[in-house]
């Protein structure tokens, strides 16, 4: 259910909003620009920029976001390089190779 793009998902800013889960990220560019003093009291969770919690509130989420297992499932699997580290290696791509002759 955590996928359902039309379960509704109440906004941090106004708690009379319920937005679509597709709508959300939306949502909330619009209503942190239309409450920016309520903006300065929450915090970006570091795992899901979706998660807007109290800045008191921040440690005790970090350590219980459910979007914190797939980072961390990611670095394990090695899935995720640095910049630098993808720049080092260089990229994986080739082009296909190309049949045509333009100047013929």
């Amino acid at each position: 259910d955590l996928l359902d793009p039309e379960r509704l998902i109440q906004c941090p800013f106004n708690k009379h909003h319920q937005i679509r889960a597709s709508r959300f990220p939306y949502h909330l560019v619009k209503c942190k620009e239309n409450n920016p003093e309520i903006a300065k009291t929450l915090a970006t969770c570091p795992f899901n920029a979706r998660h807007l919690v109290p800045r008191a509130d921040l440690r005790h989420h970090i350590i219980n976001c459910s979007s914190r297992a797939f980072v961390e499932q990611d670095v394990v699997s090695g899935s995720f390089e640095s910049p630098q580290e993808q720049v080092k290696n260089g990229s994986t791509w080739q082009a296909p190779p190309c049949d045509e002759d333009w100047e013929s």
